[in-house]
């Protein structure tokens, strides 16, 4: 959905992907036990970037992972005390559905900076620490069509 939006006019802003260029690939060319202390300033590096380009009038999409309601309210104020209207969206899908997908990621390990090498037991442990949106969280439910979420923005932006 990120590359929709990017094709739409939107900034992009990756965190895996700034991971990638910093340290290069997680579980090769560092240790996995030390992603939160690397990820912890390319985070706030990316939220200042985000501000930064929402005060200059710029739509933005965060390709980020946002796992807990609390994480999200951060991003969410970020955006909000810069003069935003963010939009949560969440892609909900079942376990196939993702261990057929980080399957076929896991081929370009290494290649890609999106391709982190996941085992199954690497999915399960992760999908423990995910929370989805609840009913009182603001978000779009994307299933694949991207007019749904292109037509929440516009109803952000015309305030309805």
């Amino acid at each position: 959905m990120s590359r929709v939006l990017t094709d739409r006019g939107f900034v992009r802003l990756c965190p895996d992907e700034e991971m990638f260029r910093q340290h290069g690939v997680y579980g090769v060319d560092f240790p996995r036990g030390i992603f939160p202390a690397l990820e912890r300033p390319v985070l706030e590096d990316v939220a200042v970037e985000l501000a930064e380009h929402l005060k200059s009038g710029h739509d933005v999409v965060v390709d980020h992972g946002f796992w807990t309601p609390e994480d999200r309210a951060k991003w969410r104020s970020i955006a909000v005390e810069a003069g935003a209207n963010p939009l949560l969206v969440y892609l909900s899908v079942s376990h196939d559905e993702l261990w057929d997908r980080i399957r076929r990621r896991n081929e370009f390990y290494a290649k890609d900076p999106n391709a982190i090498y996941f085992s199954e037991s690497d999915l399960k442990r992760y999908r423990t620490r995910f929370f989805p949106p609840q009913s009182e969280e603001p978000h779009v439910l994307y299933d694949g069509d991207a007019t749904i979420v292109v037509s929440a923005l516009e109803d952000l932006r015309s305030g309805c």
